[in-house]
C-alpha cells in the first residue's frame, strides 16, 4: 500500500476533514483555552508549511511546521485517523517535517501537546523529542506539554 507525503493548502477537502477530525479528538479533553492549535485560516494567515499523508489515495493523516525565524521549526495539526495508526505513517510524517525544516536550515523542532496524548508523546520520545519549558507565545499551561528535538546540521 503506497504512503504519499504531499504539501497541500489547509484548506482542501482532505486537510479540513482530518483537522476537523483532530478537533474532535481534543476538545472533550480540553478547554478551548488550552487548545493552541491553529485553525485552518490561522495556519495559512501564518506561512505554516502544511502535508497531507494519504495510503492508497485515502486521507490517513496530516501535519505542518510552522518555521521561527531560523530558531526553530514548530510542529503544528500533527494528526493520524485512528484506522491507521500502528503502521508507522507519523514517523515516517515527523521524518518529513524534519527534513523540511532542516532544508530551511534549522536545526530544532518542537512542538507542544496536550497532556492526554499520551500517545502522541509515547511518539515523540520514541523519536528523539525531550521534555522542555514553553517556548514563543506559549505560557505555562497545566494541560501542555512542550519537548523539543535538536536536528543534525545539513
Amino acid at each position: 500500500m503506497p504512503i504519499t507525503i504531499t504539501p497541500e493548502r489547509p484548506d482542501t477537502p482532505d486537510a479540513m476533514l482530518l483537522i476537523d477530525e483532530l478537533e474532535g479528538e481534543l476538545s472533550p479533553y480540553y478547554p478551548v483555552e488550552s487548545r493552541h492549535g491553529y485553525s485552518v485560516s490561522r495556519l495559512i494567515e501564518q506561512g505554516v508549511a502544511f502535508f497531507v499523508v494519504r495510503v492508497d489515495q485515502t486521507p490517513a493523516g496530516c501535519g505542518g511546521v510552522q518555521l521561527s525565524g531560523k530558531e526553530y521549526g514548530e510542529l503544528k495539526r500533527m494528526y493520524v485517523r485512528p484506522q491507521f495508526r500502528g503502521r508507522r505513517i507519523a514517523e515516517q510524517l515527523l521524518d518529513h517535517l524534519a527534513a523540511y525544516t532542516q532544508n530551511n536550515a534549522i536545526n530544532l523542532l518542537r512542538l507542544e501537546t496536550g497532556i492526554h496524548q499520551q500517545a502522541a508523546i509515547r511518539l515523540y520520545e520514541r523519536c528523539g523529542f525531550t521534555p522542555s519549558g514553553p517556548f514563543g507565545a506559549y505560557r505555562d499551561d497545566p494541560l501542555s506539554v512542550f519537548m523539543e528535538r535538536q536536528l543534525s546540521a545539513v
